[in-house]
């Protein structure tokens, strides 16, 4: 196989000082920046209480990963989903990128939707890593026109260092619960169109901010994203000592990103909140944002279940044992059979034995099971 033609070098001056500073990272520092949130989207002026028109969702968690040939690795997932109005269009985009716990992309796929009537307009960029670099295929779906693809490599010398979105992201966190960073912070990176940019963040120091009916101090840092062509886009994020957003706005969008919800506020320390309101009654599959967060919950929980069965492949072994013994014995007692066949798988010396529970582990070489049955 043939390496992938890559496109031209630039200095590695910048891409040194960036590999120093994030080997300074620490595993235990990433592991405090991993959860999920969910910020309202709301037009800029707007007051920090009024009606939301759309929702942010960010989440970064452990999870394996795996490419064709390869072992599986455990890595972490960063996602987000974006849904909002913009100049009187519906807007979605969503972004999934597996990273090491050195920030290195090893997969990376953003989607953005432009609900335009009647052609809506479909844009992805997926970036995937191998052993030459890394590949970017850009695709276009413009109404019910063939998709354009175009593809494009970067050799692994020119990866050193050097950001996408995702890792950004996951940066920002790592910053701002520092709460400090040294001036002139600059990465080589790769924007969402798979162009070779730099990402610099710098701090615009502590600020005081509304968050629902409080108000609270907020650490704010600036990215800005910069191509060899094309003005800058700039970003302010406004973070809670957790690491939590509080808002996160592009500069000169006509919306932004806020929290609203000033209970989380509890979890930083700085903020009682209120005594609740009264109940109401509750209609959840009527509730546009309660129902969006049932289906990101349900995303959440299903990524979740095939990790951990991804992870312990004993699992599917001993549910699928349990089955066959199960149609072959037929038993009228199904509970006591069940009992019975688990507490026989229970390993010689299992923690188990004394505390009647069964394992969760199959023997090795399993029995057959008991003879209660038909």
């Amino acid at each position: 196989m043939e390496p992938p033609p890559e496109r031209p070098r630039d200095s590695p001056s910048v891409a040194d000082a960036a590999a120093e500073f994030l080997s300074l990272i620490g595993l235990k520092e990433l592991e405090g920046c991993l959860f999920a949130e969910r910020l309202a989207v709301v037009a800029v002026g707007a007051s920090p209480r009024d009606e939301a028109q759309g929702q942010w969702w960010m989440a970064a968690q452990w999870a394996p990963y795996q490419q064709e040939g390869a072992p599986m690795q455990s890595c972490i997932l960063v996602q987000t989903r974006f849904r909002g109005k913009h100049n009187g269009v519906l807007v979605s985009s969503s972004l999934k990128a597996y990273l090491t716990w050195q920030l290195e992309t090893l997969e990376q796929e953003e989607q953005e939707c432009l609900e335009l009537t009647p052609h809506p307009t479909e844009k992805r960029t997926h970036f995937v890593s191998h052993e030459y670099g890394m590949t970017v295929t850009r695709t276009l779906q413009e109404g019910g026109a063939e998709p354009q693809c175009h593809s494009f490599s970067y050799g692994r010398a020119r990866l050193r260092a050097r950001l996408l979105e995702g890792a950004s992201l996951l940066l920002l966190r790592v910053l701002a619960r520092r709460r400090t960073m040294p001036p002139g912070l600059v990465f080589p990176a790769i924007n969402s169109e798979g162009d070779l940019c730099t990402f610099s963040y710098s701090a615009l120091g502590i600020q005081r901010q509304a968050v629902g009916s409080a108000e609270t101090e907020v650490f704010v840092i600036r990215r800005a994203v910069r191509a060899s062509s094309g003005a800058p886009s700039v970003w302010h994020s406004s973070f809670l000592p957790s690491g939590h957003l509080a808002q996160l706005m592009q500069i000169g969008a006509p919306v932004l990103m806020l929290l609203q919800d000033e209970s989380i506020l509890s979890k930083s320390g700085r903020f009682a909140p209120q005594l609740p309101f009264p109940k109401e009654p509750l209609e959840w599959d009527e509730d546009m944002e309660l129902y969006s967060y049932f289906l990101d919950r349900k995303e959440e929980l299903q990524l979740s279940h095939a990790a951990y069965l991804q992870q312990h492949p004993e699992v599917r072994a001993l549910l699928s044992d349990f089955l066959q013994a199960l149609l072959h014995q037929q038993p009228d007692d199904t509970i006591s059979f069940a009992a019975e066949f688990f507490a026989h798988q229970r390993p010689v010396g299992s923690p188990f034995a004394s505390t009647g529970a069964a394992s969760p582990l199959p023997s090795s070489p399993a029995g057959p099971p008991p003879a209660n049955s038909k």
